[in-house]
């Protein structure tokens, strides 16, 4: 059946899935992939299919926030995708994490409306461990800067606290703040889907998140490798779960 936000349906499907937010960043998985096919573009959802050392997958963006990824999640679960994994960027919120190292979400805390919106605060969001170890073992045998643990998924980047917010956190020993990987996490979980999240740190802890927002998207840079990276670390980590592919049945 034809999803009606991301305009895909079973034929189109496969087993796993890599979740940038922007669409830009479609084109820059597309290199990494063969048999590459274009296949809808509706709104901020856009996707293609392809081919990595001989895993089917697909890429589709998810736009900006929990409520827009949860939509992309819920119509990808429905045509059979089993395993996701959100690649985006963050801002760190601790001073050891440099710019394009990669953060791999153990957990998010749920200061998001979407996940909300579907189960009580008391129920966790926490990445499939067969899924993180993946990630895990992936970037290790790619020598890949990166640090493991807590992030804090929010709802906007200019509400009135934000800078107290992230103090807060920080001091609870969360690394990054994004905004769509509490949901992911949750959604992933009510439905059965395996997920988990990469992030290329694309915010020094302590400077203005949109000025290094702008330069990140803007040119060549540590961000713009971290953002290889991630990409390269997800779809090894489906090759190894695909090794291993009783783990989806």
């Amino acid at each position: 059946m034809m999803q009606p936000h991301i305009r895909i349906d079973e034929t189109s499907t496969a087993s796993y899935a890599i979740l940038p937010g922007d669409p830009a960043r479609i084109d820059r998985i597309i290199p990494f992939l063969t048999d590459v096919k274009e296949l809808a573009f509706n709104r901020e959802f856009r996707s293609v299919s392809g081919t990595y050392k001989d895993v089917r997958v697909l890429a589709v963006s998810t736009g900006i926030g929990g409520c827009s990824a949860g939509i992309a999640i819920e119509e990808l679960a429905r045509i059979g995708v089993k395993a996701m994994i959100r690649i985006g960027s963050c801002g760190a919120m601790q001073s050891n994490i440099r710019l394009g190292d990669l953060i791999l979400a153990a957990g998010a805390v749920r200061d998001d409306g979407a996940s909300q919106a579907y189960v009580d605060l008391r129920y966790p969001a926490v990445a499939d461990t067969e899924l993180l170890n993946a990630c895990l073992k992936s970037v290790k045998q790619n020598n890949i800067p990166h640090h493991i643990g807590i992030i804090h998924s929010h709802e906007s980047f200019y509400i009135d606290d934000n800078e107290d917010q992230k103090r807060f956190w920080a001091k609870k020993g969360v690394l990054c703040a994004d905004m769509e990987t509490a949901a992911l996490f949750t959604i992933g979980r009510l439905r059965g889907i395996k997920t988990a999240s990469i992030l290329n740190n694309v915010v020094i802890c302590g400077t203005d998140t949109a000025d290094s927002i702008g330069d990140y998207v803007d040119g060549e840079s540590a961000t713009t490798k971290g953002e290889k990276n991630e990409i390269l670390t997800a779809l090894e980590a489906f090759k190894l779960l695909e090794q291993n592919a009783d783990i989806l049945s």
